[in-house]
């Protein structure tokens, strides 16, 4: 089953990482420290550096790391949460000089993931993304026989070292979980072709996490649905049968919501809400219209949508828009799913597409 790496609540200092003087890093501090409290880890501390060379061992430039490395000590912290990418190495070359564990956002990301998958298929897909995740990272192993992909003496055989075995174990695992989510995703094909004959419209709900959307999905079809206002509050999918008005009825499928900084591998690792999304005939983008950094969110959401090939038309529905006053400059319908305004004129919108 999947895993999760956070077992009681820890104090991180969190590292920003820019590559670009344009690039809002207050914006990006914020969604890390609300990943990390969503994760159960108390923030004690952040800070962040522009890139301009990348110091291949630690990522961060040696000032830098120095800088982290005091915070630590004086905020008395017990992890580091860097919102970036690491390698095996530079991880393990932090984790060494801070004295403390380091972790990148996306192993956050897949801890989160891990401790909110309900279903079957959920808690597989998790495993699976974890496991090629943390393959290639079994080289941090210290040793030159712990190389990932080393060949010589001791590396072949039945004398090959605990690296090698623990990396088989992976590959061995991976296969496994592959095909076990292929069959899952079989019988849920069988299962689109029954609901295909019925000639119901098929309606995708997509957006950035934390947009609105299983509020939104709640209020129209009364599902139930667990809905926070937490990032990834829900990740499996859930479809309901939704009658509309003037006899048209729609079946309404909420999606896992999609972040930045999130490689394209993981993102295929949860096919299921690409699938559902591909097959929509109608998709719901979701937008936070309260959210200042809203534009890059619509980008990260609009960049999958394009690299999946999912061409439905597409309603811009600009959620919590009860919070903003510049309504005429959003290019979409506004609702608030929490008090229910503008439902009507959603609804009016899909019937007009259908």
């Amino acid at each position: 089953m999947a895993y999760s790496t956070q077992k009681e609540t820890e104090k991180a200092v969190l590292v920003g990482i820019i590559y670009r003087n344009k690039e809002d890093v207050n914006a990006q501090l914020k969604e890390l420290e609300r990943l990390a409290e969503t994760a159960g880890v108390k923030v004690v501390g952040q800070t962040y550096q522009l890139i301009r060379e990348v110091t291949p061992a630690t990522l961060i430039g040696e000032g830098k790391v120095e800088e982290v490395k005091n915070l630590v000590e004086q905020l008395e912290a017990n992890l580091v949460i860097v919102d970036n990418e690491l390698s095996g190495s530079q991880a393990k070359n932090l984790s060494d000089i801070f004295g403390v564990k380091v972790i990148d956002r996306i192993t956050l990301i897949l801890d989160i993931f891990a401790g909110r998958a309900n279903s079957n298929e959920g808690k597989l897909q998790v495993q699976l993304a974890q496991l090629k995740y943390n393959l290639p990272r079994l080289a941090s192993i210290k040793g030159s026989s712990g190389r990932f992909g080393s060949g010589g003496v001791g590396m072949r055989g039945p004398g090959e070292t605990k690296l090698e075995l623990d990396r088989r174990i992976a590959q061995d695992n991976i296969l496994k979980l592959e095909k076990e989510i292929e069959k899952i995703k079989q019988n849920r094909e069988v299962q689109k072709k029954s609901r295909n004959t019925s000639g119901v419209c098929k309606v995708a709900i997509v957006g950035y996490t934390n947009a609105g959307k299983s509020t939104l999905l709640n209020l129209i079809s009364k599902a139930g649905i667990y809905a926070d206002d937490k990032l990834f509050a829900t990740l499996d999918t859930t479809s309901r049968n939704v009658f509309l008005e003037y006899g048209k009825s729609i079946v309404l499928t909420d999606t896992v919501g999609f972040i930045s900084k999130l490689p394209h591998n993981l993102v295929d690792a949860f096919s299921a809400t690409l699938d559902e999304a591909k097959d929509a005939q109608i998709v719901l983008h979701v937008i936070d219209a309260s959210n200042h950094n809203k534009d890059a969110q619509i980008e990260v959401v609009e960049e999958v949508l394009k690299q999946n090939n999912i061409t439905a038309p597409i309603i811009k529905v600009y959620n919590k828009c009860d919070l903003v006053e510049n309504k005429d400059e959003l290019d979409g319908i506004c609702i608030s799913a929490k008090k229910n305004i503008g439902i009507a004129e959603l609804k009016q919108k899909i019937i007009e597409l259908m």
